[in-house]
């Protein structure tokens, strides 16, 4: 395959394309906060399978997705350390999706993340991603390097954070956004770390403090509110490995050898937390309802996705994989 020249996305070469001025932030629109519920259905392919690639390539065929093709992709997966997956999107993961998406027409992939505790470019360096953007020829932007004037600020009526928050602009800018995460607990105050929380790798690392600070208060429902700056069209959710307690970088692991993919954050999410209960986790995951915990609680008062578990459908390609997800609709159903 050719080799790419360009390893890392210039901000200035962004923001001198981008349609998307300042001028036109203050016309964004948020559903209200407390949103009604919605009647629709969830579509989430699950398969399962020990094979990173073929997950991968199965739950794409299996999803409904909008089309990439001729879109500029921004592809968001979780570098928040460079700890072996569950603590990181696992290499294989990361590189199968970029092929799927460029053989699927995308005319440009851009890989975007801001890590922490860690700086990100160490963090990139240490996965091997500056050498994986050569090989596979996508491009990469480092959100912690971002100047100020990159940063959109989010500030929706009645929401946790002080002064309301940051989202990075090539995200919020973004015409087509991938994300794609791990199944894991989170010690530190999230209780899980699964689709919805990727987007705290979308904010500026001076944002923490707050967040943190909040760790037995709001702290999950500010998680849940960052998602009101983006949308993702996809969303890719690796579950080979997982840690049922600590987390999220190191933790107690169990294997769930399943992958599941979909488009409505509180569905894989709900779906994820769903696996953790069937695998046996900490007791902040077994002894609250997936639909009461405050990430997705939240997220379904904004009005980010479905609001009951009976609104997930899954799509299974075989036997295997049709009686696991009996299982979880087993466990969604007794919430």
């Amino acid at each position: 395959m050719r080799k790419s020249k360009i390893l890392t996305f210039n901000r200035r070469e962004f923001i001198k394309g981008s349609v998307v001025g300042l001028a036109s932030l203050p016309a964004l629109s948020f559903k209200p906060l407390m949103a009604k519920e919605t009647s629709k259905k969830a579509k989430i392919a699950l398969f399962k399978t020990n094979d990173r690639k073929e997950g991968v390539q199965k739950v794409l065929e299996l999803l409904d997705f909008a089309s990439v093709d001729g879109k500029k992709v921004m592809l968001k997966p979780n570098f928040n350390t460079a700890d072996p997956t569950p603590g990181s999107t696992h290499n294989d993961t990361l590189s199968q999706l970029i092929k799927e998406l460029q053989e699927r027409g995308a005319s440009e992939i851009t890989v975007g993340e801001r890590s922490g505790p860690p700086s990100t470019k160490s963090v990139l360096k240490d996965k091997g991603i500056f050498d994986l953007a050569q090989e596979l020829n996508f491009k990469i932007i480092n959100f912690e390097e971002l100047e100020e004037k990159d940063w959109v600020h989010f500030n929706p009526p009645g929401n946790h954070w002080k002064e309301g928050f940051y989202v990075a602009r090539p995200v919020v800018e973004s015409e087509y956004v991938v994300s794609t995460c791990c199944l894991k607990t989170h010690q530190y105050g999230g209780v899980f770390t699964l689709s919805i929380k990727l987007a705290v790798g979308l904010t500026p690392k001076k944002l923490m403090r707050e967040l943190h600070g909040e760790r037995d208060n709001a702290m999950r429902k500010m998680i849940a509110e960052i998602n009101l700056g983006y949308k993702p069209q996809l969303i890719v959710l690796d579950g080979i490995e997982t840690f049922v307690d600590g987390g999220p970088s190191k933790g107690t692991r169990k294997e769930a050898n399943v992958f599941i993919g979909g488009s409505d954050r509180i569905a894989v999410d709900a779906a994820g937390v769903a696996i953790l209960k069937e695998l046996g986790s900490n007791k902040a995951i077994m002894e609250c309802k997936i639909f009461e915990q405050e990430q997705i609680k939240r997220a379904v008062e904004l009005g980010l996705g479905i609001s009951k578990p009976d609104q997930i459908e899954f799509i299974t390609p075989d036997k295997t994989s049709r009686e696991y997800a009996k299982k979880l609709k087993s466990i969604l159903a007794q919430d």
